[in-house]
């Protein structure tokens, strides 16, 4: 018996100090204390006189994240909150567009109790972001991280006000990148990053942070038949937040890269058909006139392999990659044309601007 017991005892020691356990978990108290101060609270008041207030607050609808949201007949006025964080010290801020729609006043609470009436610098809808400014100094301020290399499986932190419950930390991992999640205006021009991290409305445009208390990402959508979370979370990546923020700024919108394609994906059967070992790269089903694709020389049957030096996967890889080059850049673009793998060079145009 006692011989058994050592035997157990053995086994259970090497199992958890085998490599899967030997780091434990990875302590997120300190990187709490040290980013929560640069989270804000963001109020939002709207006036609903002369219309009827809608039985089912609009921004809380499964599927994208709603704001706490209350309503007050006697005064018609709609009130919201959401989330967002400081990306300055001198007052910037950033979160979501859809927190600030339609917001006739604006208020930013910060951790220590201090409120600002904030000013919008720029929003741009395609991104779902908005850049706010506030009238203070020596703000604490978040960083924005480096993508490129995130990895499913890391571990990430989310801070923001759930349900109005200001500065609540939850954790995950990374469960998928480049996600392809078209808007309700059909754009599909983010690469969002999925996470299991339990978020719920009113975290909408908080932060999630990796273990070195830098943004990956701004947190934009969750998909839920209930409204509440299922662990399945969406955030804009830093990359496009950076040079969103940077054009906001500068100008207060964005102009984005254009080609004028409409495309589909490449199944087993196309890829056969164009002598591909397997599936991948964009197909043109169609070129619009005097675009920059039409001028180019690309034609309906091509299929894109790789644009600016980026591998074209499926065909929602390729307005990730169109939506992050500004208009005149000019691109090289890898595809197969009548059945020969021809490189083309390509001046991108500026895309159409949408006022709804």
């Amino acid at each position: 018996m006692l011989k058994q017991f050592a035997y157990f005892f053995l086994l259970v020691s090497l199992f958890f100090t085998s490599p899967v356990f030997s780091h434990g978990m990875p302590g997120f108290t300190s990187l709490i204390e040290s980013t929560s101060s640069a989270v804000v609270q963001i109020d939002t008041t709207e006036s609903t006189s002369g219309r009827n207030l809608p039985q089912t607050p609009p921004r809380n609808i499964p599927g994208i994240f709603g704001e706490q949201f209350k309503q007050q007949e006697e005064s018609n006025v709609a009130l919201a909150a959401g989330s967002g964080f400081i990306i300055s010290e001198d007052g910037y801020v950033l979160t979501n567009n859809h927190v600030v729609d339609g917001a006739n006043n604006i208020v930013v609470r910060l951790s220590d109790r201090r409120e600002f009436d904030a000013k919008i610098i720029g929003v741009d809808r395609r991104s779902d972001l908005a850049l706010l400014k506030i009238e203070a100094k020596k703000l604490n301020a978040l960083k924005f991280a480096n993508v490129d290399q995130l990895k499913v499986g890391e571990w990430v932190l989310a801070i923001g006000s759930p349900f109005g419950l200001d500065y609540s930390a939850s954790v995950g991992i990374v469960s998928a990148i480049g996600r392809s999640i078209p808007t309700d205006m059909g754009d599909n021009y983010v690469p969002f990053i999925q996470s299991d991290v339990a978020l719920n409305p009113g975290n909408s445009g908080g932060p999630l942070l990796n273990l070195d208390g830098e943004v990956i990402g701004i947190n934009s959508l969750i998909f839920s038949r209930s409204g509440g979370s299922i662990g399945l979370s969406f955030a804009v990546p830093a990359n496009v937040a950076v040079k969103v923020v940077g054009q906001l700024k500068s100008k207060g919108y964005v102009d984005r890269g254009w080609l004028g394609v409409y495309i589909q994906d490449v199944d087993k059967k196309l890829a056969e058909s164009f002598g591909l070992d397997k599936p991948a790269g964009a197909l043109v089903a169609q070129v619009e006139p005097n675009s920059p694709a039409d001028k180019a020389g690309l034609e309906p049957g091509d299929i894109v392999l790789s644009l600016n030096g980026e591998k074209i996967i499926d065909s929602g890889d390729l307005p990730h990659v169109v939506g992050l080059l500004a208009p005149e850049d000019k691109i090289k673009t890898v595809l197969i044309h009548k059945g020969k793998k021809k490189t083309l060079n390509i001046v991108v145009g500026a895309l159409p601007s949408k006022t709804s």
